[in-house]
């Protein structure tokens, strides 16, 4: 079936002398796998390598057969125009985190407008601001309620966050339940815009501490979720 749709790269890699793999969410059909013959060779074809950079927001003329094998992109396009998401080396960090992030979180095969929007409004928001320290924090945070295990806000005023439940509690029931800074962050993050990411303010510590607690509580959400390769790249960019 001939398919025309928007599309956000996940991850490309290279398969053989001159293919790629590229992994895509397609607004129209979720999770999609392409492959993509002899891209790194060819310079007069209609589909280029930089087109496929972690990412990279396209419309794309694909095949789709549905079947669980590789499918082939006949056209594609830049949709949107990155102003500096590939180039700023902080925000080339953010890039690689949160593609290994959503390499290891979205398995969906199937249409989810709502995240996909989610992840071009994110990414467009990226782009276009220069305060982003905590950007791939509030990321996180939100892309939890499209993977089914956002934070129960009800106790929120309760001291402790329990990572097994996702609910906050009023004292520590079990050997997951957090408490102190990690969870005041936790608390300020919740249902804020990333328009509001300026007037947060940690430091290196405090960031990477609470980083840390959050890929616990997608550890303990999702099977055979790894934490990111990238991961000491992004905490010593944001000292």
């Amino acid at each position: 079936m001939l398919i025309k749709t928007q599309a956000i790269v996940i991850s490309a890699l290279k398969y053989s002398e001159a293919d790629l793999i590229v992994k895509c969410f397609t607004k129209s059909n979720g999770l999609k796998s392409y492959l993509l013959r002899n891209i790194l060779k060819s310079k007069k074809g209609k589909l280029r390598t930089s087109m496929f950079q972690p990412l990279t927001q396209l419309e794309i003329e694909a095949n789709h057969k549905d079947k669980g094998t590789l499918e082939t992109i006949r056209e594609a396009k830049v949709h949107y125009q990155y102003r500096n998401l590939h180039t700023d080396i902080a925000k080339t960090s953010v890039v690689f985190f949160i593609s290994d992030i959503l390499r290891n979180t979205i398995i969906e095969e199937e249409e989810n407008s709502l995240l996909f929007d989610f992840l071009t409004a994110s990414t467009v928001w990226l782009d276009t601001h220069d305060v982003i320290a905590n950007f791939h924090l509030l990321f996180l945070v939100k892309l939890t309620e499209y993977l089914g295990f956002y934070p129960d806000q009800t106790h929120s005023d309760y001291e402790y966050f329990n990572l097994i439940e996702g609910t906050f509690e009023a004292s520590e029931i079990n050997m997951y339940c957090q408490n102190g800074i990690q969870i005041k962050i936790l608390k300020q993050l919740l249902g804020i815009k990333f328009d509001t990411l300026p007037e947060i303010k940690l430091n290196q510590k405090q960031r990477s501490d609470f980083l840390t607690m959050l890929l616990q509580y997608y550890e303990l959400h999702l099977h055979g979720f790894k934490k990111p390769r990238s991961l000491a790249v992004l905490n010593s960019i944001f000292t």
